[in-house]
């Protein structure tokens, strides 16, 4: 199949935005990996998923290479580096603790995930407690409450609804016990901010506790678990540029203290003994280590620690500012394509970290996606993005139309429930989201310059 010429594959050295105000993207791993397009030649690849996983940061990566020599167990061996082990991972939950300003009294305690924080914390509720989610949280948030009772709230569209709807909910519930409301900092689909700290406050009025998904809001945006007034804190290092397998639960103690250890094993138990009728008495740890069985995790551990400390020294202000850049040029690109849908919940002025999805008319976007891989070297996501109900409200489809999370049954060209996500963070240069703004419109004018179809539920270049 011949090619046309793509004037938006030309790799270039397209210079940083002279703006003042825009800091230069932060180092990441992969930054000049380049791969091969289907219509031949390489590119560098533009990583634009950054919403799924953050490519590591440079100085994640010195750190765990450095330390990856001194290697031992934690809270386990008398040697020197089992202590010098132990040491980073406790000084890493006190760096967690001063990026998150917790209160004193807090713990942090560390898991694999922001899914697995939420699960855990959906173990320790205590008896009768209500949960209140909205329905435009991601999966994450919206199911581990599995042994709770819990109200689904409908999407609201602008924030003062969000906390009304929020208000009415916790003032009639039956019976006025014990609630928690989960609630997402920034949108995994829209990447709208929500209005946190008035949720908190709603909450607490109405005695109800709130814990905040900040996934996608911590890498992006300072996190304050004082000034937000949240109770607990989760988010995952694989969006913070620590993407070695830990995640991080932190806030009030007295829920972890009174419920049983998420896991039970080494590390959680303090003191076990045989009963004389042969069986086991444990003592638990009352402790962040309660929560912690097993092995620790101490690289992730630490790469999340290293994490904090560069985004905190490079400055969230001059890397706020750079992002509203890379989101003011994406979403002008967009409005030019009259076929391009933006989602949004809350409206195009509202505030909003570099997470955008969109649907194009006449395109599949499994089809569209898998057009500006191959063609040219961007990588985004396609789907659902494991917020189903939002994206299907975003959509105004039928809870039954099909449509499935990264893997829709329609071929290329037939209508299936998708979108397109496109996200970006500190580590983006600007060429990268101009490389896509500019296959985005060859795309939609042009049309796809290679044949596709679908394998194993993916959209792929049809090689044959």
């Amino acid at each position: 199949m011949s090619a046309r010429p793509n004037t938006a594959t030309v790799e270039t050295a397209a210079a940083e935005s002279a703006d003042p105000c825009c800091a230069a993207p932060l180092a990441v791993l992969g930054r000049d990996v380049t791969v091969p397009l289907v219509t031949g030649g390489e590119v560098t690849y533009a990583a634009l998923d950054y919403a799924a996983s953050a490519p590591a940061l440079q100085r994640v990566w010195d750190d765990v290479a450095a330390y990856a020599p001194y290697y031992g167990s934690v809270h386990r061996g008398a040697g020197y580096l089992s202590q010098l082990s132990t040491d980073l991972f406790e000084n890493s939950r006190v760096t967690v603790a001063e990026f998150l300003d917790c209160r004193p009294g807090d713990q942090v305690v560390f898991t694999r995930s922001t899914t697995d924080s939420l699960n855990l914390l959906a173990a320790t509720l205590p008896a009768d407690c209500q949960v209140f989610v909205f329905e435009t949280e991601h999966h994450a948030s919206l199911l581990p409450w599995r042994d709770a009772r819990v109200t689904y709230l409908n999407a609201p569209r602008t924030p003062e609804q969000a906390v009304a709807t929020l208000e009415r909910a916790l003032a009639d519930r039956d019976p006025y016990g014990p609630a928690l409301v989960c609630v997402t900092g920034a949108s995994n689909v829209t990447g709208e901010l929500w209005p946190v700290r008035e949720l908190a406050a709603a909450a607490h009025a109405h005695g109800a506790r709130i814990v905040l998904d900040a996934a996608q809001l911590a890498p992006h945006h300072p996190v304050s678990v004082r000034e937000l007034d949240v109770d607990w804190v989760a988010f995952s290092g694989h969006k913070l540029y620590a993407p070695f397998g830990s995640g991080v639960l932190a806030g009030r103690a007295d829920w972890f203290q009174d419920a049983e250890p998420y896991l039970a094993g080494g590390g959680a138990s303090r003191k076990v003994a045989r009963r004389a009728d042969g069986g086991v008495d444990v003592e638990w740890h009352t402790t962040a280590a309660r929560h912690e069985a097993g092995s620790p995790n101490v690289i992730g551990v630490y790469s999340i620690a290293s994490a904090c400390k560069a985004l905190t020294e490079a400055g969230f202000d001059g890397l706020v500012a750079r992002e509203q850049h890379l989101i003011d040029t994406v979403r002008a690109g967009l409005a030019e394509v009259p076929e391009v849908k933006v989602l949004s919940l809350f409206g195009d002025d509202a505030p909003r970290v570099g997470v955008i999805s969109f649907v194009v008319e006449g395109w599949n976007s499994s089809h569209f996606a898998a057009a500006l891989s191959a063609e040219y070297g961007i990588g985004v996501r396609d789907g659902l993005f494991c917020a189903h109900p939002l994206v299907r409200t975003l959509l105004g489809s039928d809870p039954q139309d099909p449509g499935e999370c990264g893997a829709p049954e329609a071929a290329p060209g037939e209508r299936s429930l998708n979108a397109i996500r496109v996200s970006f963070g500190a580590g983006t240069p600007d060429e990268h989201v101009e490389r896509f703004v500019g296959a985005v419109k060859e795309l939609v004018r042009d049309g796809a310059q290679w044949k596709y179809r679908t394998e194993d539920g993916r959209c792929v270049p049809d090689r044959g």
